[in-house]
């Protein structure tokens, strides 16, 4: 039972430290104008393009976050 603990434990702090490192996770690959969601902490595709700078939303495990195209 301790194992399944610890084991239990490093994965959340291993995890809650994946989120703490926004750099790496907000890191946008090549894209066109538009087809982006930047959503802070993470992006998302957008499929159709729309207009750069417009309101959109990514999904996360933590909900809908917002977001704006890029």
């Amino acid at each position: 039972m301790k194992s399944a603990r610890a084991y239990l434990f490093i994965a959340t702090a291993a995890f809650a430290a994946l989120l703490q490192g926004q750099a790496a996770l907000a890191q946008v690959p090549p894209h066109k104008p538009g087809e982006v969601c930047d959503a802070g902490r993470l992006w998302c595709w957008k499929k159709p393009a729309g207009k750069p700078g417009a309101s959109c939303s990514c999904p996360s495990p933590f909900g809908t976050l917002p977001g704006t195209l890029k």
